[in-house]
């Protein structure tokens, strides 16, 4: 993949519905070029497909976050099936390094947000956690999980 596979793949991003003509005058190269280009893309696997990102996807839950969390001794399995039983988790993955699971959280308000928190802190065998607010987001990796393949 070369810089031009590269900022038409970064441009369909930003816009999943430009046209072949869009997309030339953006990129200042000829539609060809674009359609041939995207056509190989596909073709390789590296399109899967196009997605459209809905209002609700955005507000139903405006209050996010990331939660890394630190678990002592051997209970992973069971704290990973306690936490995947709350519905404000929306996805849940073990790591390496200091953390043991990155955990994504949405909640419509802040003080539930803090409730949620207050109760994954409780859970037993949870030795550490540190949290952030997601403030703004600029790609969401929801285009991956629902992909409309051609």
């Amino acid at each position: 993949m070369d810089d031009i596979d590269q900022k038409i793949i970064a441009t369909l991003r930003r816009n999943a519905r430009a046209s072949v003509s869009d997309l030339a005058l953006e990129l200042k190269i000829s539609r060809s070029t674009v359609r041939s280009r995207m056509e190989r893309l596909k073709s390789v696997g590296d399109i899967l497909g196009y997605t459209v990102v809905l209002r609700g996807d955005v507000f139903e839950q405006p209050v996010r976050g990331i939660m890394m969390i630190k678990i002592e001794g051997k209970g992973t399995q069971r704290i990973v099936d306690h936490l995947n039983k709350m519905t404000e988790v929306t996805a849940l993955h073990t790591t390496n390094g200091k953390w043991d699971l990155i955990m994504e959280l949405g909640t419509d308000t802040l003080v539930h947000f803090d409730d949620v928190l207050r109760r994954i802190r409780l859970i037993d065998g949870i030795s550490a956690s540190e949290t952030n607010l997601l403030l703004s987001t600029k790609r969401t990796n929801e285009a991956r999980r629902n992909v409309m393949l051609d």
